[in-house]
């Protein structure tokens, strides 16, 4: 992309200058003639001020990066078309240049400012809590960890940290994409830039502002913008070289049109022609400004990619592997259902609830969850005794109550044969026995559960073109057919009772059929990220290590975040074709006009700038393209 000066207010002066001259140098070339002092200002002015910023531009590329750039072939032909008296011609070419230069210069800024204004999202100042209870207004940068913040209703959250008081739902748009609020509850991680909305919170500071999700984001998006995709590769090398090949060849041309007879002036003008037809511009700037567009748009909608390179793998990819626990299930144990053997289900669970009311176990805290959400009260237990392996036991009412797994059954001496206890044989739930003495009083189910996007995620995946989506786990096979079963991948497709080493295994096999991305939580799943082609971390806001070890993360847990990121992909990849046919197919129109069929100067210039510009902007409709869960093509 070439580049016009670094101050953009001094740029854009700098062309409406070149913009304004050139009017008047048509106007009185072609309407009413101005003062000989005023047209001749008019044409300086075109020529100075749109010809300096490229030709300074194009020094520096020479002196610094020892490069011949497309400003040099721009200024070069400008002035042969003078030299030829072709002055209006040059005149516009330079216009054009100037003019297209800063559109693209400013449009390709607009996507750098849609990452950018995230830091404006961070509040500069936050209320902490002293240690006597009172609070102070101070600099969200001197915030340490270990802090206590409050939040009002409508602020918005300063730091990355846990919630210690209050309930309330937040607004986490700005970071993960998603559009409904979140209920948070004390123990919860809150992240920065996301807003409180409704109830008074206290949260404990978790992070330095240096080390905040925002922090973290941008400088992602700021290396991913500076880690070139292949294909912006191609078009960089091609640009230097072809540009050397285009001042050689005119110079050629030029020499041969002197050979064949042509006046001297003709020459120079058809070799100027073709040097602006040659240019490379348009193909230099067509990737650039589809990846820039792209990244943005992912990461507005709470999709970070490492890289343009990332970015154009998964457009590649056919076949999706996904880790089971935490990605394709909501990774926390859940109710699904109730066996009474005495009495009704509220009692059994009220019962279940007190006696997990002192264990710090997942299956407790499901079991307790699953009380409180039916407005049960847990009844009183005492004594609660902890048998490792086995479960625990206690008092209500002085009678001795239990609940654990079959062993802490057969301790018990309690009669296992019940039929209804069959509903819960084939193993694909885990089962807490409940009990009386050696009475069973009935059994809860714990399991966990599909996340309630993954099975759209999934369709989403297989409407875009996925034929092969792969579950794998280290949980026992029945766990596995049933998550499975719920979210349509048939058993053939699901690997269960899985090492960390086996995954791997597993996911080079699936490489060796065609380009494969893994989608786990970044944590138990490194090596399977690393070995795929497209390492995708699941719900990785606030995990570290899930952004180090993937290439793509997805900041939310909506897995229908992941398929509009693949078609995100696909379309990105698309307009590039269509960005690198375009650019080269003009070129050669250009270039054969201006070969055979004595191509106008004025309209090379047009046919090079227009084509310059529309490729640009079909990039940018990617910027306006962000990752949304409510597109289904």
């Amino acid at each position: 992309m070439k580049e016009l000066l670094t101050d953009d207010r001094l740029g854009i002066a700098l062309t409406a200058i070149t913009v304004i001259g050139m009017v008047l140098v048509l106007v009185d070339s072609f309407l009413a003639p101005l003062p000989p002092p005023v047209a001749t200002a008019a044409l300086w002015s075109a020529y100075l001020a749109g010809g300096i910023p490229a030709a300074l531009s194009a020094l520096r590329a020479l002196w610094r990066d020892h490069v011949l750039d497309i400003d040099l072939l721009m200024v070069i032909a400008a002035l042969a078309a003078a030299g030829v008296g072709a002055v209006i011609e040059g005149a516009v070419l330079l216009t054009l240049f100037s003019l297209s230069g800063t559109l693209e210069h400013r449009a390709m800024g607009k996507a750098r400012r849609a990452v950018e204004a995230l830091m404006a999202l961070r509040p500069e100042t936050a209320i902490r809590r002293r240690p006597d209870g009172t609070t102070e207004e101070v600099a969200v940068a001197i915030l340490a960890i270990g802090d206590t913040v409050i939040l009002r209703p409508g602020a918005r959250i300063p730091v990355d940290g846990t919630l210690i008081e209050g309930e309330g739902a937040l607004d986490e748009s700005s970071i993960t994409g998603e559009s409904l609020p979140v209920t948070k509850a004390p123990g919860a991680k809150v992240h920065e830039a996301t807003v409180n909305l409704n109830a008074i919170l206290a949260l404990r500071v978790d992070r330095p502002l240096s080390e905040s999700t925002v922090a973290r984001m941008i400088r992602m998006v700021t290396e991913a913008q500076a880690m070139k995709a292949p294909s912006e590769r191609f078009s960089e090398w091609f640009g230097q070289r072809y540009t050397v090949a285009v001042l050689v060849g005119s110079t050629l041309l030029f020499l041969l049109f002197i050979r064949l007879g042509f006046p001297e002036s003709e020459a120079l003008y058809r070799a100027a022609t073709i040097l602006v037809a040659a240019s490379p511009c348009a193909v230099v700037i067509s990737v650039p400004a589809a990846i820039l567009s792209a990244l943005s748009a992912a990461a507005r909608g709470g999709v970070l990619f490492k890289g343009g390179a990332a970015l154009e793998r998964l457009a590649e990819v056919r076949s999706f592997a996904f880790d089971k626990t935490g990605t394709l299930t909501t990774g926390k144990a859940e109710v699904t259902r109730i066996l009474p053997l005495k009495g009704d289900a509220d009692t059994l669970l009220a019962l279940a609830a007190g006696l997990e009311s002192q264990s710090e176990h997942p299956i407790a805290a499901a079991i307790r969850r699953a009380a409180e959400g039916q407005g049960l009260r847990p009844v009183a237990v005492l004594d609660v005794t902890s048998s490792p392996s086995e479960g625990i036991t206690g008092y209500h009412d002085g009678v001795p109550v239990w609940a654990g797994n079959p062993r802490m059954l057969q301790r018990m001496r309690a009669a296992e044969d019940h039929p209804r206890l069959a509903e819960l044989a084939d193993g694909s739930e885990t089962v807490v026995y409940f009990g009386s003495g050696n009475t069973l009083l009935g059994a809860i189910a714990v399991a966990d559960q599909p996340r309630e996007t993954s099975r759209l995620g999934l369709q989403a995946l297989r409407d875009a073109g996925i034929t092969s989506l792969t579950m794998m786990t280290g949980d026992r096979r029945p766990v596995a057919l049933r998550i499975g079963a719920a979210l349509g991948i048939p058993p053939q497709d699901i690997h269960a009772d899985l090492l960390p080493g086996e995954k791997v295994r597993l996911v080079d096999e699936l490489a060796r059929q065609g380009p494969v991305a893994f989608v786990g939580d970044g944590v138990n799943d490194a090596a399977a990220l690393a070995r795929a082609d497209v390492g995708i971390a699941m719900g990785a806001a606030g995990s570290e290590v899930a952004l180090q070890a993937a290439e793509v993360a997805l900041l939310s847990e909506n897995m229908e975040r992941l398929a509009a990121a693949y078609r995100l992909a696909r379309r990105t990849a698309r307009i590039i074709r269509q960005n690198l046919a375009f650019a080269l197919g003009a070129m050669v129109l250009l270039v054969i006009g201006g070969l055979f069929f004595e191509l106008p100067l004025p309209l090379a210039v047009i046919g090079h700038e227009g084509g310059t510009l529309l490729v640009v902007m079909n990039g940018l409709r990617l910027l306006f393209d962000p990752i949304r869960t409510d597109a289904r093509h």
